[in-house]
């Protein structure tokens, strides 16, 4: 672990004072099962705290650079940002997967390319940047690595809305109409239904998506519609 830690500050451009706290990052709760008396709790702790510090810092980066949009735009695209797999993305990017202690169970499953654990110890990285070297720096290194090139382009192309909402505003601001969606097939037992939707546009087909709940087979057909829209 040592040598992908140095390899891992190296790359960010930071070193860490207290390496104990970096390391605990990287401890997942199910290596623990196998490890009774790791000298290290699981990163869980370090989530958490990483969770807030990240929320806090969008805010911020948001308010200073959007300084246009209301607080339900904020909340929006900070949803956007701060999903798991935004996080799982620059998880992967930093080869966190590969540093993260797993139970062998755990990695057989294919743990280090899971995006939930990739996403948690980001979060738990934060909080470690954080806890060693300050607000400051944990605020340039998630501009640096989550915002940048990114959080501009969602601004900009409204990214931040869920797919039905983006479908809804180009369809409105174009044909000033609203697209209709229509429930194709459900089938499955109670507890796992499955739903096809399809949606059009003045009887025009225009895509269609499944979904364990209707409105979750509406943001897919409405996906594949703007998918569909682009080419």
């Amino acid at each position: 672990m040592n040598k992908l830690l140095k390899l891992l500050e190296k790359r960010i451009k930071i070193t860490f004072i207290n390496k104990k706290i970096v390391e605990n990052v990287f401890i997942h709760r199910s290596f623990l099962n196998e490890h009774k008396h790791s000298e290290f709790p699981s990163n869980e702790k370090l989530e958490f705290l990483g969770d807030s510090v990240l929320s806090l810092i969008t805010s911020i980066y948001l308010y200073k650079n959007f300084p246009l949009l209301d607080e339900g735009t904020y909340t929006d695209i900070k949803a956007s940002v701060v999903r798991t797999e935004s996080l799982a993305e620059v998880g992967k990017k930093l080869d966190l997967g590969m540093i993260v202690l797993l139970s062998k169970g755990e990695e057989l499953n294919g743990g280090r390319e899971n995006k939930n654990i990739l996403a948690d110890c980001f979060e738990a990285f934060i909080a470690a940047i954080f806890i060693d070297k300050g607000f400051d720096v944990a605020y340039t290194f998630i501009v640096e690595w989550l915002f940048k090139g990114k959080l501009d382009y969602i601004v900009k192309n409204k990214l931040y809305l869920s797919p039905k909402s983006r479908l809804q505003e180009y369809i409105q601001a174009k044909y000033r109409k609203l697209p209709i969606y229509t429930t194709q097939e459900e089938k499955g037992p109670e507890h796992k239904k499955e739903f096809l939707v399809s949606v059009n546009f003045d009887s025009e087909f225009l895509g269609q998506g499944k979904g364990s709940s209707k409105k979750e087979a509406e943001e897919a057909a409405a996906k594949n519609a703007l998918e569909k829209l682009k080419e």
